[in-house]
């Protein structure tokens, strides 16, 4: 049984991003940045998305760099969780 719960947990979106805010009770807000080429005019395009993860710890601070999976519904904007942080941010003044 655990087996196939890792499985299915394997399957799931994961991204990287940045903390950009950390001020809500146990959620982060984290910017994806996608970089793609356009397909007619062949010039590189950088999109952003903001996703709301649950961070049940409150590991994640402003700047750091996190990775996030997705996850069932935890609220009405909130369908990721925290995975990990990889990279730690500047500590704010």
């Amino acid at each position: 049984m655990s087996e196939t719960n890792n499985l299915a947990r394997s399957r799931r979106k994961e991204r990287t991003g940045e903390v950009i805010s950390d001020k809500m009770n146990k959620t982060i807000v984290v910017l994806v940045q996608r970089r793609y080429q356009h397909p007619r005019f062949k010039k590189v395009v950088t999109r952003y998305r903001k996703f709301y993860a649950h961070d049940d710890k409150g590991e994640a601070k402003l700047g750091d760099y996190v990775r996030i999976q997705e996850t069932r519904p935890i609220s009405k904007t909130k369908c990721w969780r925290l995975v990990e942080v990889t990279t730690k941010g500047a500590v704010a003044a």
